[in-house]
């Protein structure tokens, strides 16, 4: 895949750009973005550039992160604190975020959503109130592990770091969930997956694939 080097500026612009101008591809009145990459590329900080982009241009914005919709810990920690399979597949709870998230933006859809589920800190629901997206308005869903599940995006983002840079950029106590990064890369194959692909290595110079 051929990459070109781009700021993040540009890069934000040209993304809300294209959203501004396309269609969900079901005929939903909302559109669901996916910004995906693990915790040490920051998909949290793109998405609020690009939530800010979008509402300069007068669209409604949910930004959503998926550590808000973890599973509680007895379920998520059940084979241990550091187990990466256990990140993989069970930390995420992945059957709220469709009955949260998507369910209520398809086609026919309320437009209601949960902005979060679970306080991981205390370990206990967050209660919550819905926030209700108008017709129009873009779900912006952030966080790692996000592709290959079927999640109904119209467009998707693939933060990538190489494994010197995420490992060099994941702080000492996450190291553990390398592993869990590296079956994400062989299995799910983001880079392939997603819509658009943002090499971070650098945090000062991405490169983009252009979203073509």
């Amino acid at each position: 895949m051929r990459l070109e080097a781009i700021t993040w500026e540009r890069l934000t612009d040209a993304l809300a750009e294209r959203l501004v101008a396309m269609p969900a591809k079901d005929g939903s009145p909302w559109l669901r973005v996916a910004v995906d990459g693990a915790p040490a590329a920051s998909p949290g900080e793109l998405a609020a550039r690009l939530a800010e982009a979008l509402r300069l241009r007068g669209r409604a914005v949910h930004k959503a992160g998926t550590f808000g919709f973890l599973r509680p810990a007895s379920l998520r920690l059940e084979y241990g604190r550091e187990d990466p399979d256990a990140y993989h597949d069970e930390w995420f709870d992945r059957q709220a975020l469709w009955r949260e998230i998507f369910q209520p933006l398809e086609p026919g859809g309320t437009g209601r959503v949960l902005p979060d589920l679970w306080d991981p800190v205390a370990d206990r629901a967050t209660r919550s109130a819905y926030v209700e997206l108008p017709p129009g308005g873009v779900l912006l869903l952030h966080g790692p592990l996000l592709l290959g599940h079927w999640f109904p995006f119209d467009l998707s983002v693939h933060l990538k770091l190489s494994p010197a840079a995420l490992a060099r950029r994941t702080p000492e106590d996450e190291r553990w969930t390398l592993p869990a990064f590296a079956r994400y890369e062989a299995g799910t194959r983001p880079e392939e997956v997603a819509d658009v692909v943002v090499r971070a290595d650098d945090p000062r110079r991405p490169a983009w694939s252009g979203g073509e």
